[in-house]
């Protein structure tokens, strides 16, 4: 198709990149009624009142100026605090930690940081959809390390020394693994730091979901001997907190990397809008008691979403962390892209093909669990008549009825 006038004005390397394949998908779904989104990863909690009552709180007072570039000193502070407190280490608030619009710009941040054009970019795969459009977009190129059902959709030490070349500048890490919900064992993260230290990598962790973590304990990459000086942390308030809509994510690392992160955020985005600021401040004072509630709901979530998916002839990986569920829809005959679009046609339930994660994720689907518990019972009963019908055998007569013992543990959704 030949393009328009204007169209060849737009620079060929955005043009080159592909829509994000959540949202290209969720664009049918905002065309049908009666359907049920299990695709979208934000929280079904509504924000805690006490961290809404904070914002007002602010906005009265007359909190409605800049901050400086580099955020609140007082967020900043508590935001140090957070990471010594949880892993024991310590940044200087003072010129070691940026508050950013989302972990989403604090990565682009780092990658615009980082690369030179032509230098590479391990990433794990499946990965978030944002992450090799990141790369490509600050110059560099994304080298995916492929993971399986088989090793738990996580990646080896010798998996990374291997995709080493003299361009590797970069690896990025996410765990808790979205889409997956996979996570990392201490043990061989060590090993992966081992080798980012041989090869003088730097490593960029994305670690959003760290505190939905339900099976062990998460490690901070930065927490490891040698690690914290070549570590770019990037985290936020939008899983943990409920407040995807706030956008408010910090990066915290060595004051080089960061002072240089701060140079682009200042002629950008300037500042993190200081009503959000607000917010997060009150959250980390005086939101974990909520954060925990939220967690142990998601893990109850969890367990039964995995049977019921089982139950119905399904497999389904057992995620560690965040709040997806990633079954091997492959058993139905179908691709990742055919099952989505006749499950969301035939029975008006959305979740994401897998392969908008990557080659890695074709077979597989992701689905939020991070939804309100009649929409979660509703779905997989949709679900269950649907597999059915493309040949898959249930375990158990009635398979979505296990998704039904939600309903009996008494969650609710505001907190």
């Amino acid at each position: 198709m030949t393009m328009s006038k204007w169209a060849q004005r737009v620079n060929p390397v955005v043009q080159n990149i592909p829509p994000s394949g959540i949202r290209k998908f969720f664009d049918l779904v905002s065309e049908m009624k009666g359907v049920i989104s299990l695709g979208v990863g934000e929280p079904d909690f509504v924000t805690p009142w006490h961290i809404r009552e904070a914002c007002i709180y602010s906005l009265e007072k007359g909190y409605t100026m800049y901050t400086s570039n580099w955020g609140l000193l007082e967020l900043r502070e508590a935001v140090a605090a957070e990471l010594h407190n949880t892993y024991n280490v310590q940044y200087n608030p003072r010129n070691e930690i940026l508050i950013t619009v989302g972990v989403s710009e604090a990565l682009d941040l780092a990658m615009r940081t980082l690369l030179q054009p032509g230098d590479e970019v391990l990433i794990p795969e499946p990965s978030y959809v944002s992450y090799a459009p990141c790369t490509t977009l600050a110059g560099g190129r994304p080298v995916f390390l492929p993971t399986s059902l088989e090793n738990g959709f996580q990646i080896s030490a010798d998996q990374v020394r291997q995709a080493i070349t003299s361009n590797t500048r970069a690896l990025l890490l996410c765990y808790p693994n979205n889409p997956t919900g996979a996570v990392m064992e201490r043990e061989e993260l060590a090993r992966i730091a081992e080798v980012a230290m041989e090869h003088d990598l730097v490593v960029i962790s994305d670690e959003i979901y760290d505190r939905l973590t339900y099976v062990g304990q998460h490690t901070c990459m930065s927490s490891f001997p040698g690690m914290r000086e070549r570590t770019i942390l990037l985290n936020g308030f939008s899983k943990a907190y409920a407040m995807t809509g706030w956008r408010v994510g910090y990066a915290a690392g060595n004051p080089d990397f960061i002072g240089a992160m701060t140079k682009i955020h200042q002629y950008s985005m300037l500042c993190t809008p200081i009503t959000g600021q607000m917010a997060a401040l009150e959250a980390l004072k005086n939101g974990k008691a909520g954060m925990r509630r939220m967690v142990e709901h998601y893990n109850r979530r969890r367990h039964l979403v995995v049977q019921a998916f089982k139950d119905m002839g399904v497999p389904c990986f057992e995620p560690g962390g965040a709040f997806y569920a990633f079954p091997q829809i492959s058993v139905t005959g179908l691709n990742s892209e055919q099952f989505a679009e006749e499950l969301l046609k035939e029975e008006q339930v959305a979740l994401v093909p897998g392969n908008a994660f990557g080659n890695s994720g074709e077979g597989f689907a992701r689905v939020s669990y991070a939804a309100s518990i009649d929409d979660l019972s509703e779905a997989f009963r949709r679900m269950a008549r649907f597999v059915r019908r493309c040949g898959v055998r249930p375990r158990v007569i009635s398979a979505p009825a296990q998704i039904s013992a939600i309903q009996q543990e008494g969650i609710c959704q505001t907190l």
